[in-house]
């Protein structure tokens, strides 16, 4: 759970510098919603390929146990967000 919530803080950190304390478009005219949302992919799938590269250093035995736990996690938190969203 810890790191459910502070994936959520990150989140919601990064989602406030996008779009500014008002909560509105960026005050360069930018797309807004949608550069957040590009910007969460790019997130997820960089989740996932750290957990992927990690995951393949255990195997090899290069990697600490605990760095493959939390990247495998947060890829697996990050992708049930992406399906969340997808469902909603």
């Amino acid at each position: 759970m810890v790191a459910s919530v502070a994936n959520a803080a990150a989140a919601y950190a990064n989602a406030s510098k996008m779009t500014g304390a008002g909560g509105g478009a960026s005050a360069a005219g930018g797309g807004g919603f949608s550069d957040l949302l590009q910007q969460a992919a790019g997130d997820v799938v960089g989740a996932l390929k750290t957990g992927e590269a990690q995951s393949l250093q255990a195997v090899t035995g290069k990697a600490d146990l605990t760095a493959v736990t939390e990247a495998v996690n947060n890829a697996q938190i990050a992708l049930q967000a992406v399906l969340a969203v997808r469902d909603k």
